[in-house]
Formats: structure tokens, C-alpha cells, sequence
């Protein structure tokens, strides 16, 4: 048995699961073995996406449900694997060659129940720049101090045993954030390592129907908060924890919800009233997440928090927080929070350093 079984959630063979597929078996195959879970789908019709040489060399699992999100399948896919460690892919995504090797070895030398993979947006990318973790860590990793929870997706190296006896799966119907839950959670909870400088997990810009990328209603877009916010594990964890991760819920999927909303006709009372609802629930749970922010970011949150500004002004502080660079987007509103963890200065220099060094190391390497 090899260690590691990759888990693949396809719901249609016009996904590009071959791809997916042979990137396992032809660049990680030493160590790495295929499920692949047809969503709602008979298994021949996407075993027939798959190239015949490595037909024979995948399981393929039908798993049906009413829901149209990956969730369901993934979660059949890692309870039904036997290898000691398990592994989740897009089928429209793939791994760089020895990418598995590579997390297994991080794993070895740090004992993790879960390591963060690289990732990159295409083959080309030099990296995506989160999670922002310190410069000099070569070790396991923290939620606060390496800013962990940027991660949005359990991507990487995952224990079977970890994930069975703590019951941290994906929220099962979801079809926004459904990970998001899971993998704040388990990086906040169990050993967690991040192969900073590994061949990465490449994501795939060519599918067209990633139910993600949907603009829908403030109160379904961000309906995983309460999987998050209310849950108990949460709750127990300390202050700087819960801070951090109010930080990220705000920057990344309250002001995300807002940018690409940028129709002012969208921008009902009802969904203006959700907007605070949940903004407002976010820092009563997170105290302390607004002190961070840039001015341009503690503008945008007013306007959040406030349907009497009107929606052509709250769309607008959602451009404006994006013009990097000008004083409103570095500076805080307290001087004494400038140089903060999650600050935009630090957190900039940070996630430029992530960004770069696996591109650095490989030129040493290579001289």
C-alpha cells in the first residue's frame, strides 16, 4: 500500500480528471495511489475521461447525494481510504511532480497530522503567497505567529487516524467556504507543518463552472461563518487566535463579498442588512480584529456596518482599499498597531517573501 491516497471529487468527465490523474500517477505515483469520487455521476462515464494506461490503477467510488458541491464526495473518498495519510484534489487541478514526496518528508522530520502544500496558480506562478508564515520557520507552524489562517482549503498532507478520531470533515452541502471550518480548525488544533519550498499543488485555471466563483446573496456567500464563529472549538481557543482569524474573515470574505458586488443594484436592504449582520457578528466573536486594519479597510467595515451609507459609497471603499501603496491602504488608524503581525506592513513583506523564496532556494540549488 502506498502511503498517501489521493482523493479526487469530479462531477462531470468534461472536467479535466485525466489531468488530474496522471499528475498523481506519473509524477507522485511512488507514493501516492488515486480514488476517484464520481458525484452523481455512473463511474464509467468518468473513468472514460481518464486515459486507458491508468484506468487500471484508479478506484473509482460513486457517491450520490442531493447536493451540488464537492464536499460529499470528498468526505466519501477519505472515509472509505486505507493508506496512513490522505490528500484532496480538484479534478480541474494538479499536482507538480514529487509534490507528495516532498510533503511525506516535511511530515517525517516534524511529526505533523497536517502539512500545508505550496501552491501555485498555474504551472507558471511563482506561488501563491499564503499562508504568510514566518521567514526562519523550518518546523510545525502556528496559527498566529505564521498566519495559517489565510488557508481557506485543507490542501496537502492530512492523517487518516487525525481526521477520524477528531471528526473534522467538510461541511457536507456546502457549496461555499464548506472547507473553510475544517481547515481553520485543524490548524488551530493539530500539529501542522508547511512545506514552504516543495514542488506545489498547481490550481486550475481553465474550468469555467467552479460554483465559487457565483455571486450570490451576502447571507449564502457567507453562510459557513456560523459553521465557524459558533462552534465550540472555536470558542476555547485563545484570544490571539480568535483575533487572527476574524482578521481573515473580514479582508478576505467580508470585503471579498463586497468587491465583487460592484452592481449598486445588488446592494438590497436586505442584503445591506445581512452585510452588518455579519460583520457586526465577526468582530463581537473576534474582539480585537479591526485594530490591524488599514484606515481603507476600517472605512470599508463602517460602511458594512452602516446600510444608511449608500451602496455607490460602500462599493467604492472596496476599490479604494485596493489601490496598495497609498498611505490609507498601509497605515492603521492606531499608530501603536502599525507594526502588528497582521498589519499591512508586515503582512505584506511576509507574504512577498513566501511568494519568492521557493524561487531562491531552487536557484542555490541549482549553482
Amino acid at each position: 500500500m502506498r502511503p498517501v491516497d489521493v482523493i479526487i471529487a469530479c462531477h462531470t468527465p468534461t472536467r479535466p480528471v485525466g489531468r488530474a490523474v496522471a499528475s498523481v500517477l506519473d509524477g507522485n505515483g511512488d507514493h501516492a495511489a488515486v480514488t476517484v469520487v464520481c458525484h452523481n455521476r455512473p463511474a464509467a462515464e468518468i473513468a472514460d475521461a481518464v486515459r486507458p494506461e491508468h484506468r487500471e490503477h484508479v478506484r473509482f467510488l460513486e457517491h450520490h447525494d442531493e447536493h451540488r458541491s464537492a464536499s460529499g464526495p470528498f468526505n466519501a473518498g477519505m472515509r472509505a481510504a486505507a493508506a496512513p495519510f490522505v490528500a484532496i484534489m480538484g479534478s480541474d487541478d494538479t499536482l507538480a511532480p514529487g509534490a507528495v514526496a516532498s510533503w511525506l518528508a516535511v511530515q517525517e522530520r516534524t511529526g505533523a497530522d497536517f502539512v500545508i502544500t505550496r501552491l501555485a496558480l498555474g504551472a507558471a506562478s511563482a506561488g501563491v503567497p499564503t499562508p504568510a508564515v514566518r521567514m526562519a520557520r523550518g518546523g510545525l507552524v502556528d496559527l498566529v505567529a505564521d498566519r495559517l489562517s489565510y488557508r481557506s482549503a485543507p490542501l496537502g498532507l492530512l492523517r487518516r487516524e487525525m481526521l477520524e478520531r477528531t471528526g473534522r470533515y467538510l461541511v457536507e452541502g456546502a457549496q461555499i467556504g464548506g472547507d473553510v471550518g475544517m481547515v481553520t480548525a485543524l490548524m488551530a488544533t493539530q500539529a501542522t507543518a508547511y512545506d514552504r519550498c516543495g514542488p506545489p499543488y498547481v490550481i486550475g485555471e481553465d474550468a469555467g463552472d467552479r460554483v465559487t466563483y457565483v455571486v450570490r446573496p451576502v447571507r449564502e456567500q457567507l453562510g459557513f461563518f456560523p459553521d465557524l464563529l459558533d462552534a465550540d472549538w472555536f470558542a476555547r481557543l485563545p484570544a490571539a487566535a480568535r483575533r487572527a482569524i476574524g482578521v481573515k474573515l473580514l479582508r478576505i470574505h467580508v470585503f471579498g463579498a463586497v468587491f465583487y458586488r460592484q452592481d449598486v443594484e445588488i446592494w438590497t436592504p436586505r442584503e445591506r442588512a445581512d452585510l452588518a449582520e455579519t460583520t457586526a457578528w465577526v468582530i463581537l466573536r473576534a474582539p480585537g480584529c479591526l485594530a490591524p486594519l488599514s484606515r481603507a479597510d476600517r472605512d470599508l467595515v463602517d460602511a458594512c456596518l452602516d446600510p444608511s451609507i449608500g451602496a455607490a459609497e460602500l462599493v467604492h471603499r472596496a476599490r479604494a482599499r485596493r489601490r496598495h501603496g497609498r498611505p490609507a491602504t498601509i497605515l492603521t488608524r492606531g499608530a501603536g498597531h502599525l507594526l502588528d503581525r497582521e498589519a499591512p506592513l508586515r503582512f505584506m513583506a511576509a507574504s512577498l517573501a513566501v511568494r519568492h523564496l521557493p524561487r531562491l532556494s531552487a536557484a542555490r540549488r541549482s549553482r
